[in-house]
């Protein structure tokens, strides 16, 4: 009740808003004299902290990812109680995912490849399970797409082409440039839905010729391929829906700069124990030991 009077007293006087609310005009020189407890000092520390962390995910993260920045990041001891707590009082909000709709469909004249995955997308390493998708976004001038590979270990992009059309050459494109990056070993599985663009027989020579072998989840079932459906939510929701986009190489160029500069890069992945993908792989490089969780060990607290 005090700090909303101190906050308030160039608006109305203190005699007012004290019978207002309800409490003694005495007791409020008397808490001015006292000053602001410690406690209450060092949230407010802790609150511009966590703008700084909120404004360097692009006003994305929420008080779990904020938490494990402050953690992680900064090394400073707190519980996510108190940061949510803190984000509430200031206002400061994440954002939530949306559900996407689907875009590529099958075609039933073309073959089909096995499920070899089955919903089993965790890998104890690298470059054994990719998983690759398409997505769509309106722009001024029309439709921008969108193909991606991801590596279902640490869930980093490990390819992507964009064009006007829906065709298979983005699947080829974005297939040829992770294998190019990566430089997998042979028997490696690339999974996928059923569209057309993956059916296609250049994408199967594709696959072919780099030693991969093809899977494919059921018909219209988004769980089949999961990892790549999180990707796309993520990224509809941290960047596409989030403004209007005028041209097409406007928003290219918004996603380039999203999928190399933040996602992979920076932004704390809640399957990786908070890392981020080329963190989290670059731990495994050195340990060649599953990523553990380091939140529990005992950081600086707030002063």
């Amino acid at each position: 009740m005090y700090l909303f009077v101190g906050k308030e007293k160039a608006n109305h006087p203190v005699v007012t808003m004290c019978r207002v609310l309800g409490v003694s005009t005495s007791g409020y020189y008397a808490w001015r004299k006292r000053g602001r407890s410690i406690r209450s000092q060092r949230d407010e520390e802790l609150t511009t902290v966590i703008r700084e962390v909120h404004e360097g995910s692009r006003g994305t993260y929420g008080a779990p990812r904020v938490h494990a920045e402050l953690v992680l990041g900064y090394g400073i001891g707190c519980s996510m109680k108190r940061v949510a707590r803190l984000m509430r009082a200031a206002g400061i909000v994440g954002i939530h995912r949306r559900r996407r709709r689907g875009l590529t469909q099958r075609d039933p004249a073309r073959p089909l490849y096995s499920d070899l995955v089955k919903r089993e997308f965790m890998q104890k390493s690298p470059d054994k399970l990719w998983v690759a998708d398409l997505t769509q976004h309106r722009t001024g001038e029309g439709w921008l797409y969108l193909g991606v590979v991801l590596d279902a270990f640490s869930r980093i992009v490990v390819g992507w082409a964009m064009g006007n059309r829906p065709i298979t050459e983005l699947t080829v494109d974005s297939a040829t440039m992770a294998i190019v990056k990566r430089r997998p070993d042979s028997g490696l599985i690339h999974h996928s839905d059923h569209g057309s663009q993956y059916t296609a027989v250049a994408f199967r020579q594709a696959l072919e010729e780099a030693g991969m072998r093809g899977s494919m989840g059921t018909v219209g079932d988004a769980l089949d391929n999961a990892v790549a459906e999180s990707f796309f939510a993520t990224l509809q929701t941290e960047l596409l829906d989030r403004q209007s986009w005028s041209t097409r190489l406007e928003l290219r160029s918004s996603i380039f700069e999203y999928i190399e500069v933040f996602y992979n890069r920076q932004r704390r992945h809640s399957t990786l124990n908070y890392l981020s993908p080329v963190e989290y792989e670059r731990r495994w490089q050195s340990t060649q030991q599953p990523v553990g969780l380091t939140m529990n060990a005992k950081p600086e607290t707030v002063h």
